[in-house]
């Protein structure tokens, strides 16, 4: 019985075997058929000039059976699920970038407005402080080793800066300036704006590094090796850089000014249509999240700055016509205009930038908190820099330039007569002040919300390295540069040491810990491509997996992205 069945069995899964090959063979059959009835039709029309075939039928393949078809024939969108549903997330994508990118656009505005606020409000007793400290020495006596803390001879240098800086910039005559401008053809002064756009991203991206530059030699440690040309040197670059960079966003605010006050308005829609043509060199190029960073940031500076270029020219409009409130009405949609331009080319040109670069709506609150994270680490006790320092960095927006041409064009528009008056300045300038702490106190709340839902907290705590870790993580990368040399053996270092996991050698451990060393904010803020290039290297060393080399390319997170995109768009 059990071989019957058994037997039984075996036969139908054979008949089952057969028919599944029998259906093969027909499925296969049919098709091949269709093919060569299909290269058989072509091959007819081909060789007879567009005659059928004689085994095909002329009815089948008539004029009005083709339009039937073509009127009557159907398609399933849900066989191609996956591809309808990320088409509409990319609709959905480009409707969200306007509320996002708008977000990120205010909460930029008020940092870059906390540290122009700055220069006008708490430098100045800063700087009072400093040198009452500086008088009242020979009183107190030395209670320490430094006359002045570096934060003080920081805001010392920055004022003697502004002071300078003012007193050249009185020789400088607005009205000759306008003049000369307004003499000069609409294409011309069309190309002079265009340069001066190019000509202002350069000297901010090279600006903070002569500042930084000069506060470091002011304030570096005397015990070190002097490797530097000395203060002064410093201080003059600084002073003639403020100065020039001032000049320069005169030129492109009255320039700015011709264009409101021409007949036609001709030169004012030339520049606005402009800001289109920047869609057009953005948009067509591959962005990661930290190119689009980048960007983002310079958007938010070149946007607050147009916003001061367009106080100073109402400020000068309103001087002209005796501060009638009439003209301040005419002005309006001319600033409107400007103002709405720039807007729509931000929110067109990072909407199609995400959509081409599959990037989501939700990187701008990634944005947001890096640069929450820049506030409230400047905050911090151990803090390493000045906010408006870290500002400065992080979008290239170096507020000394731009509030000296503002103090310039208010000394020389308002007339400050008799002892009323100097009670309004006072008054206006408390109420700065005021403006000044509120948003500073606001910042800094939102800020800590930000990072918070960002869950970047731990990173506030990370201990600054002291000189001893900086010189030992910079031996240790002289010599990650040794090991990309190639030995004979590679499990063998320069020295002749195995590098074996069970190798316990004073050197190896150096080694080995040097990468994890506690890295503060300053080393993260102040990356250079030579560190980008370290890490590159330090990966390849470390990638050693089945006897071959495997390089890694580091993530780089955004706090790691500084101002080095302030010329344009740099893409890796």
């Amino acid at each position: 019985m059990a071989d019957s069945l058994s037997s039984g069995l075996g036969d139908e899964k054979e008949k089952e075997k057969e028919d599944r090959e029998r259906s093969g063979h027909a499925a296969k059959a049919e098709k091949n058929k269709e093919k060569d009835d299909v290269r058989e039709t072509l091959s007819s029309k081909d060789k007879n000039g567009g005659n059928m075939g004689k085994k095909r039928n002329l009815s089948d393949l008539s004029l009005v059976r083709f339009i039937t078809t073509e009127l009557t024939r159907g398609y399933f969108l849900e066989h191609n699920e996956a591809k309808y549903t990320e088409r509409r997330e990319r609709v959905y994508t480009c409707l969200r970038i306007p509320k996002e990118l708008e977000k990120l656009m205010t909460f930029g505005f008020f940092l870059c407005l906390d540290a122009f606020l700055y220069v006008f409000t708490l430098l100045p007793l800063r700087v009072i402080l400093a040198l009452l400290r500086l008088l009242t020495l020979p009183c107190c006596g030395l209670s320490g080793s430094r006359l002045l803390q570096p934060a003080q001879v920081c805001d010392v240098l920055k004022g003697f800066i502004m002071v300078l800086c003012y007193s050249m910039m009185s020789y400088v005559d607005y009205s000759m300036m306008y003049h000369l401008i307004r003499g000069q053809s609409v294409i011309k002064l069309y190309i002079i704006y265009n340069m001066l756009e190019v000509a202002d991203r350069l000297f901010s991206s090279f600006g903070q590094d002569i500042l930084d530059a000069l506060y470091w030699t002011a304030t570096e440690p005397k015990e070190k090796k002097r490797a530097h040309i000395g203060v002064i040197p410093h201080f003059l670059m600084a002073v003639l850089y403020v100065f020039l960079h001032a000049i320069l966003i005169m030129v492109q605010a009255t320039t700015l000014n011709v264009a409101f006050n021409s007949h036609n308005k001709s030169l004012l829609t030339i520049m606005m249509s402009n800001n289109f043509v920047e869609i057009k060199g953005s948009v067509f190029k591959k962005f990661e999240k930290n190119n689009l960073f980048q960007m983002s940031n310079s958007d938010i500076k070149e946007r607050f700055t147009n916003y001061i270029l367009l106080l100073i020219v109402c400020l000068r409009n309103m001087e002209q016509f005796s501060w009638n409130p009439d003209h301040l009405w005419v002005l309006f949609p001319d600033v409107v205009m400007v103002i709405a331009s720039e807007v729509a080319v931000d929110i067109v040109k990072h909407a199609f930038i995400t959509k081409f670069n599959d990037i989501s709506a939700d990187v701008y609150g990634e944005y947001r908190a890096s640069l929450a994270f820049d506030l409230v680490s400047s905050r911090q006790k151990n803090a390493y820099t000045d906010y408006s320092d870290s500002v400065s960095r992080r979008m290239g927006f170096i507020p000394l330039p731009l509030a000296l041409l503002l103090i310039r064009v208010v000394m020389s528009s308002v007339k400050i007569q008799g002892s009323l008056s100097f009670m309004c300045v006072l008054l206006f300038y408390l109420g700065m002040i005021t403006l000044k702490v509120l948003n500073s106190i606001v910042l800094l709340g939102r800020s800590c919300v930000f990072v918070k839902e960002a869950n970047m907290e731990e990173k506030l705590f990370d201990p600054p390295p002291s000189a001893v870790s900086s010189r030992v993580n910079s031996r240790a990368h002289r010599t990650k540069h040794v090991h990309i040399v190639p030995q004979p053996d590679p499990t063998i270092d320069k020295g002749g040491i195995p590098l074996s996991s069970h190798t316990t050698q004073p050197a190896n451990m150096a080694e080995s810990a040097a990468p994890t060393l506690p890295k503060s904010d300053s080393d993260t803020f102040l990356t250079t491509p030579d560190e980008e290039e370290d890490e590159k290297i330090i990966n390849v060393d470390t990638g050693l997996e089945g006897g071959g080399l495997e390089p890694r390319t580091p993530k780089k997170d955004l706090l790691e992205i500084d101002r080095f995109t302030i010329c344009g768009n740099r893409i890796d």
